[in-house]
């Protein structure tokens, strides 16, 4: 269903600063306004590099707005799937992705050779960290050499991937510009920072307002066009820089925040005060306050980690960036905080943790999704078992979970029989009820079990 949001797709309906911004400038080339014709009149073939919980979701919007749309990912099996009408991402259902793929609008190849027939490509690939917390830039280069093997004039490439600030004009745009097109006149580069919330129903691909940055005026404007015409508002900003910078923002923003309400639970638990009851007694200030909720430690694939390309790219130019590096401390700290409160609450009853049976609720990063990659769970566990715990877990959405070289599987039976159930990630398919009857210890870390009153519980 529509939203009103939608209307913000025309430049009438645009802030004037943002309407001219994504105009084409009058000194724009040839090629540029023949791309411009293309995209207003949906004729542009549009490609996505990368059919992950970004790529795919940014695909099918695409195809949703009448775009012929080829998605590019070196995984078969996904291209596999995806040409059958299947999704794998659990916040896109195969039932919104058949219909496109049956129309013709939607498709995936492992080839990037696509890229000779589109007109615009949007690389959405990962963006890691190494062991020593420095990018892993890898698969970015890998993208663009691929697509400069095949580039050609009036081709509109589109960075999505987090990264640090500098990554397109000094890393992607020499890479492109070997091909002997000039960018701003014969092709055109932009920054867009993908902004996917895994699990959030209310804010998807299409509501999220895109931030665009071109290394041109001309640039930028494309880029811009290019997103009205499937999604929802767009936000031009004056440089890839920009851009870049805008994510890094955000999840430092948030990352700094959860490491300091992290610690005020560390202080809380040491001074027996209920941190929960605190921040929410904070939270009713009218101004000058946002809650943050403490938690076993930071999961997924932004928070964790796009602060320290800030922090590294910072150390570049001399300056070090000491709260990232200090919050990083903290939260990395809270599976241990965490391991440290179900030792103490096993002693309270006279137990050691070497041989008691722990049972953890979600393996998760978060409530409600599938994706477990930075999860706390997975220190949680393998800090357990060091200690010789007979770790279980149980998650409605993670069947099997990969931990060094062994495979355990969700037991859900399993937590009535344990010494100590762990609350990891809050999903809502729990029975907090139950487990609480049912089980002999319970250690909720997320604050599940709010309102429900009984002794066998210890908070974080």
């Amino acid at each position: 269903m529509d939203t009103p949001l939608r209307n913000l797709r025309t430049t009438d309906s645009l802030p004037a600063s943002a309407a001219a911004a994504c105009a084409l400038p009058v000194d724009s080339s040839a090629t540029a306004h023949a791309l411009a014709e293309k995209i207003l009149a949906k004729t542009a073939r549009v490609g996505v590099v990368g059919l992950g919980y970004v790529g795919l979701p940014l695909a099918v919007e695409f195809a949703h707005a009448g775009f012929s749309v080829t998605g590019i990912d070196r995984m078969e099996a996904k291209c596999a799937k995806l040409n059958a009408g299947e999704s794998y991402i659990a916040d896109i259902s195969s039932s919104a992705v058949a219909p496109l793929v049956e129309a013709g609008k939607l498709r995936a190849t492992a080839e990037f050779s696509a890229v000779l027939g589109l007109d615009t490509v949007n690389i959405a690939v990962p963006t890691p960290l190494r062991k020593t917390k420095d990018p892993d830039m890898s698969y970015i280069v890998a993208a663009c050499q691929e697509i400069r093997k095949v580039m050609h004039p009036g081709l509109l490439v589109i960075l999505e991937s987090t990264t640090y600030p500098g990554t397109t004009d000094e890393l992607v745009l020499p890479i492109l510009e070997e091909s002997g097109l000039k960018v701003g006149r014969d092709f055109f580069l932009c920054f867009s920072p993908e902004r996917v919330d895994p699990g959030n129903s209310v804010y998807q691909t299409r509501n999220i307002p895109k931030v665009v940055g071109g290394t041109t005026p001309a640039c930028t404007a494309l880029g811009s066009m290019l997103y009205r015409q499937a999604l929802d508002q767009v936000v031009p900003v004056t440089s890839t820089r920009v851009a870049e910078m805008v994510k890094l923002l955000e999840n430092t923003f948030r990352m700094i925040n959860i490491g300091l309400v992290n610690e005020v639970a560390v202080m809380c638990d040491g001074m027996g005060i209920d941190v929960w009851e605190v921040i929410e007694a904070a939270a009713t200030k009218p101004f000058g306050f946002m809650p943050f909720y403490p938690g076993p430690g930071l999961g997924g694939h932004c928070i964790p980690v796009d602060p320290f390309y800030l922090s590294w790219k910072t150390k570049q130019v001399g300056i070090e960036a000491r709260f990232i590096e200090l919050a990083g401390y903290i939260n990395g700290q809270m599976p241990h905080f965490v391991v440290t409160k179900v030792q103490n609450a096993l002693n309270s009853v006279c137990k050691p943790v070497k041989n008691s049976r722990i049972h953890i609720c979600g393996v998760a990063y978060k409530k409600d999704i599938d994706d477990v990659r930075e999860s706390p769970a997975l220190d949680i566990i393998l800090l357990l078992q060091r200690l010789g715990a007979k770790v279980t877990y149980s998650d409605p959405h993670v069947p099997s979970l990969q931990l060094d070289e062994e495979t355990l599987y969700s037991e859900p039976a399993a937590a009535a029989a344990a010494d100590c159930v762990l609350i990891v990630a809050n999903h809502s398919a729990f029975d907090y009820p139950a487990l609480v009857r049912d089980s002999a210890l319970i250690i909720d870390t997320r604050n599940a079990l709010r309102g429900i009153v009984s002794p066998n519980i210890v908070r974080l």
